[in-house]
């Protein structure tokens, strides 16, 4: 098909044509893209999403993402003759291809910040986090979390996570998430994101009882990115109320990994590993005996401490350190 052929179709053609034009703007190079896109075929485009036509609504999909890849000017004018409301109806169906179809769509729209304030505003975080929830694949969950990520850069967005009840059901995916795979780290990273910019955030996180254990378990087992978004976490928590956290975090067995984290982590892990033993410093009380218990820990907390801080300076022994990490693990 033609482009003029391919323009007369999207527009005023009978369903078999829109569809069959429809999927062939893949073919089409980035100039013939934006000159359909000024022959106002979104708004076409638009029409089909709207019908309960499966393969119509497949090859609007198909098309929106190929027209929306790439330009920002474009994404606007998707959002513009109102795909989001189409895209967040078809989410709620039961059809597993176009829901991920859809997913996507709104996760290339939310890449676009002028788009952001109209999908937050369409209910779209509430039904993502209800998504999160129910049984869908690892593509269609890692495109959710990535456009909540998308969604959380503005801090004027952070109250309608809080209030959906979205962080309860993202530490709950972390939880149940291999600690090294791909979702964890997406998941980990956009908890870390929306509890930096909301204390009503951070307290709601802080106060789940099992958090405070999974963080310190992806500070032990994670993969690297996992253990810098965990320690980042725990720094955030502990700073929020050291009398509260500290003995709570301590409790879990952190030491060990996180004096294992300051010395080979990514160098942002080591900074964030650094600030929360400084945070997990002591100076416990309770009776003679257990006095003595810290001042012996306390002791050895130090010389750790020395050597990290020489280590930075290029002097340390990664050796000498793990072996005081391997005497805090018996």
């Amino acid at each position: 098909m033609n482009f003029a052929a391919m323009a007369e179709a999207l527009l005023f053609g009978e369903r078999e044509a829109q569809i069959l034009a429809a999927r062939e703007i893949g073919n089409l190079n980035s100039k013939q893209k934006q000159r359909l896109v000024e022959k106002r075929v979104i708004s076409q485009l638009i029409v089909m999403l709207h019908s309960h036509d499966y393969d119509s609504i497949e090859a609007s999909l198909f098309a929106l993402l190929n027209l929306a890849f790439g330009s920002e000017r474009n994404k606007l004018h998707i959002a513009k003759y109102g795909a989001i409301p189409a895209i967040l109806k078809i989410l709620q169906w039961q059809n597993e291809s176009l829901l991920e179809l859809s997913l996507a769509a709104l996760l290339i729209l939310s890449s676009c910040s002028g788009n952001k304030p109209e999908i937050a505003s369409s209910g779209a975080v509430q039904l993502l986090f209800e998504l999160l929830d129910s049984q869908l694949g690892h593509q269609a969950k890692l495109d959710i979390i990535s456009t909540l990520h998308n969604l959380s850069t503005s801090s004027q967005l952070i109250p309608s996570i809080v209030l959906s009840g979205g962080l309860i059901s993202l530490t709950q995916l972390i939880y149940a998430s291999e600690k090294s795979s791909d979702l964890a780290e997406k998941a980990m990273a956009l908890l870390e994101s929306i509890i930096s910019l909301s204390d009503v955030a951070l307290n709601q996180v802080s106060e789940t009882g099992f958090v405070i254990q999974m963080l310190v378990e992806m500070v032990e087992e994670g993969s690297r990115a996992c253990k810098e978004h965990s320690v980042g976490i725990l720094v955030l928590i502990c700073k929020s109320c050291k009398e509260r956290y500290r003995g709570l975090i301590l409790m879990e067995g952190v030491m060990p990994g996180l004096l294992q984290l300051s010395v080979d982590g990514t160098r942002r892990a080591r900074e964030k590993a650094k600030a929360l033993l400084l945070l997990l410093r002591d100076c416990s009380d309770g009776g003679s005996s257990q006095r003595v218990k810290n001042l012996k820990k306390n002791v050895m907390f130090e010389e750790v401490m020395r050597e990290i801080d020489r280590g930075e300076r290029g002097g340390s022994s990664v050796q000498m350190v793990e072996e005081m990490i391997a005497k805090l693990r018996t």
